[in-house]
């Protein structure tokens, strides 16, 4: 694998993971009790997008590594994949 092969691996990996992990840790406002006049009581409590982005950035990491040790050290690749399920026998 080339460093840029992984840079993109891993840079679409984490806007995949970023946008799976937005909804946790959301409080809306009216779970918290204090609703903005003019706003909807169901918009977001605070900005939460550091939290979001540091989950983001460990569950992408180890998403990542679990797949660069199928690929490098075990030499899974495309190629492998019709081999996984069972054989078709004619």
């Amino acid at each position: 694998m080339s460093w840029v092969s992984i840079f993109a691996i891993y840079f679409i990996l984490w806007w995949v993971v970023l946008f799976a992990m937005l909804p946790f840790g959301l409080k809306t406002q009216d779970e918290d009790g204090e609703v903005t006049l003019g706003t909807v009581s169901s918009a977001p409590r605070g900005s939460h997008m550091l939290g979001a982005v540091i989950r983001t950035t460990i569950v992408s990491g180890i998403i990542f590594a679990a797949f660069y040790i199928a690929v490098v050290y075990y030499g899974f690749s495309f190629d492998n994949i019709p081999h996984i399920g069972p054989s078709a026998t004619r």
